[in-house]
């Protein structure tokens, strides 16, 4: 059954269903609003693609443009993980993670777009590591904070494949790590297994949020945890407090869920989340398919995430979507 439609079973208008996206596998889903578009790319294979649409729900039928290949060989070449696109300076860049084969070797990279046009071309801007350690690095997203910049990944450690850590570092361009890296987080739960990685920056109301997938991303306990600022010194671990459990986790229906990214509805009123998750518990790495469901605020002013819905349940569409432009995304009134 195609994912996007009016809900057939209850024939309603204005509905949708997960998995949103169904043309292919999209793990490691990142997704970015501007100027009236969405644009979207997740983990692809060998290829890095950048998708466009005008609305949320129609990125399915979105124009699709492969905007980087990488080359046949080299430190590069092989494994590209979970690109994410974010505009910096007036400009489009792309982070991914790549290897040579090797899970080892992996490390972060960065792409600059030549134009405006957020699907490229780009040209390749190289490594972006931390010089004092040069570790393998995964997941890498950017913080744009009071006129600074900040990049936030998963790393191990040392040279050694175990705990996956979350760190900060200060950045004096948008493919240059200027400070030596700060870990403001490990996985010191039980919930979080030996893994923090894919982090995503979440604002509000002058609040700071680091939402991160916690677990093996091959198992169904993969879940989101959250870090909150408390005083605005992102370069201080002290500061950055996490949650004592959970806040997005399996059901009974719906499994893994992790690796996220946030948008607002077309019209602005709505917060929504972006992210990966399965269907069975024994599908490992297969079968993650892109999700998106509406969020809300609690009290403190911390996200509410609820639980993941389950697959093929009619959802309303995101406020200022329209039935009429849900096929191709191409209409926001």
């Amino acid at each position: 059954m195609n994912p996007i439609q009016l809900c057939s079973r209850c024939s309603q208008p204005g509905k949708f269903v997960n998995p949103f996206i169904s043309c292919k596998d999209a793990p490691d889903p990142w997704m970015i609003a501007r100027e009236g578009y969405y644009y979207f790319t997740a983990t692809m294979g060998r290829n890095i693609e950048v998708w466009k649409a005008a609305t949320i729900t129609g990125i399915n039928w979105a124009t699709k443009v492969t905007v980087w290949t990488p080359p046949a060989f080299g430190p590069k070449s092989q494994n590209l993980w979970a690109p994410e696109l974010h505009f910096i300076h007036n400009q489009w860049y792309i982070y991914y993670a790549a290897d040579d084969g090797e899970n080892a070797n992996h490390r972060m990279y960065v792409l600059e777009a030549t134009t405006a046009d957020p699907q490229g071309p780009y040209r390749d801007k190289g490594k972006i590591y931390d010089s004092e350690t040069d570790t393998w690095a995964i997941d890498g997203t950017v913080l744009q904070e009071h006129g600074s910049l900040y990049f936030i990944w998963s790393g191990w450690p040392g040279n050694t494949d175990g705990k996956q850590n979350l760190y900060i570092a200060g950045m004096s361009n948008p493919w240059t790590i200027s400070d030596t890296r700060v870990m403001i987080s490990r996985p010191d739960q039980p919930w979080e297994g030996w893994i923090n990685e894919g982090p995503a920056v979440l604002k509000r109301n002058g609040k700071l949020f680091i939402i991160y997938a916690a677990n093996s991303s091959w198992t169904p306990n993969h879940c989101l945890g959250m870090l909150v600022n408390t005083d605005g010194d992102v370069l201080n671990p002290d500061v950055w407090k996490k949650s004592h459990s959970p806040v997005f986790a399996k059901t009974d229906k719906t499994f893994g869920p992790g690796h996220c990214s946030f948008v607002k509805s077309p019209d602005g009123t709505e917060d929504w989340i972006i992210y990966h998750a399965t269907d069975s518990p024994r599908d490992g790495w297969k079968n993650r398919k892109a999700r998106s469901q509406r969020f809300s605020w609690n009290t403190d002013g911390t996200p509410n995430f609820g639980c993941p819905v389950g697959s093929n349940l009619p959802l309303a569409l995101p406020s200022g979507e329209s039935p009429e432009g849900l096929r191709q995304g191409r209409s926001r009134t």
